[in-house]
């Protein structure tokens, strides 16, 4: 899933803390939020942002193509739903400890109608220079600027390393998703690859991938038809099996998941396989990836932004 900075958003969930915290950043980075939906709280404005008591409602008023979540668990299906039912053909579902029948039960409406999930459980999406949907720090010049490389990862926290050491090395990104860290996920690591192979502006992709699960080892196989440079790091390998690190989907049973199996997979693949997040500048390098010329290495650390709202 790709947003461009003419798609209109609906922020669902605008009203609280951390709706109106973002809201206020994704529309820093260029982000078109025409909208917000809380049920109780229609004819209110955040920002000169309309609110609605549902996603239906705006709908009716504005133009909307994609829909981002900030609501509790409990709430995910209900929201996601009534985004669905709107006609809303991009969700993005930041919302993490989804019970796992709801999210089942939300991704197959959105089979039935033709539109995309990311999520659950995802930190969002970034196109550098034109918006950005969720909690990705994308008005951190330190961190994200127009590049050629794609970078998709289950996880936030280090995926937004790797886009500092993009930058940090000269590089830029074309887009970055994340697909989310739950064992059930609207969007895979194949589905977003698949969609980076496809994108004109992606040069290369960086998979940010970890143990538990078999998405990495799903999107190899396609990776070996692919002619775009593919380098990825898979985050807990030395983890022991029965160990849960972090996610709910980073867990290894026996080799199944296994940190070992799927660096292999993506090496057969054809795929670069790098072992901590500093080796991903010469790893680009050796795969041909030129840096942008316009722009110097910079050695500015990822945590001088301030990221996160501050408790009052």
């Amino acid at each position: 899933m790709l947003v461009t900075g003419a798609e209109g958003v609906l922020v669902q969930g605008i009203t609280g803390r951390q709706g109106r915290f973002w809201t206020a950043r994704m529309a820093a980075c260029g982000t078109r939020i025409v909208a917000g939906a809380t049920p109780g709280k229609g004819g209110q404005a955040v920002d000169g942002i309309p609110v609605y008591d549902s996603a239906r409602e705006a709908a009716r008023r504005h133009q909307i193509e994609v829909s981002v979540l900030f609501v509790p668990p409990l709430e995910f299906a209900d929201a996601a739903l009534d985004a669905l039912s709107a006609g809303i053909r991009k969700v993005v579902a930041l919302t993490e400890h989804v019970p796992y029948q709801d999210t089942m039960g939300v991704l197959a409406e959105a089979r039935d109608r033709g539109a995309q999930v990311l999520g659950p459980n995802t930190a969002g999406l970034v196109v550098p220079g034109a918006a950005s949907v969720g909690i990705m720090p994308a008005f951190a010049a330190s961190i994200f600027r127009p590049g050629t490389v794609g970078v998709v990862s289950r996880s936030g926290s280090l995926g937004t390393l790797i886009c500092w050491q993009l930058v940090r090395a000269g590089y830029g990104q074309s887009a970055f998703i994340g697909v989310g860290g739950d064992p059930i996920l609207g969007t895979t690591i194949l589905d977003a690859v698949r969609e980076l192979d496809q994108h004109p502006a992606t040069s290369a992709i960086v998979i940010v991938g970890e143990i538990g699960g078999a998405m990495e080892e799903r999107a190899a196989s396609y990776i070996a038809t692919m002619a775009k440079p593919v380098v990825a790091l898979i985050a807990g390998r030395s983890a022991p099996p029965g160990r849960r690190m972090g996610h709910a989907g980073a867990i290894i049973s026996g080799h199944t998941g296994s940190g070992a199996a799927k660096a292999a997979a993506l090496r057969d693949a054809g795929a670069t396989v790098i072992g901590i997040p500093g080796q991903l500048a010469s790893a680009l390098r050796e795969r041909a990836l030129v840096p942008c010329p316009d722009y110097p290495a910079n050695s500015a650390s990822p945590h001088s932004v301030d990221m996160l709202p501050r408790r009052r």
